[in-house]
């Protein structure tokens, strides 16, 4: 269109949002076992032929390509005392002190203690 200006729109202003209400489970974890719905009788030998118990929410860390003294990026602490939670999408690892969330759709994530006591409070 030779000869005419298109007008253009100015951008929208941005708008303010506020999160919905919502009542999660929530448990902190500090290490393997610790969560309350971790105990489900599945037993894993290990080499030395101790027994140990595999969490069903949150799994002890192993990785092929994770040595187990390799401090965490997050916390620092070594790799070998982090948990793991399989999502559906994203799987987890879970640092010492992460809150287990519990959401409405029954899936389990971690959240760091800062951003938990943020974001959540007690219901009473």
């Amino acid at each position: 269109m030779s000869g005419s200006q298109e007008s253009v729109s100015e951008p929208p202003e941005p708008r303010k949002f506020r999160t919905k209400p919502k009542i999660v489970d929530a448990h902190q974890w500090f290490k393997n076992g610790d969560h309350p719905e971790d105990f489900t009788g599945v037993e894993v030998v290990i080499s030395s032929g101790i027994l140990i118990t595999e969490g069903q929410v949150v799994r002890r860390f192993r990785h092929p390509t994770v040595i187990g003294d390799q401090a965490c990026v997050d916390c620092g602490k070594p790799m070998h005392v982090h948990g793991w939670i399989d999502g559906p999408v994203q799987d987890h690892v879970v640092c010492p002190g992460d809150w287990i969330i519990k959401d409405d759709r029954g899936e389990y994530q971690p959240c760091k203690p800062d951003v938990f006591s943020e974001t959540y409070e007690v219901v009473t």
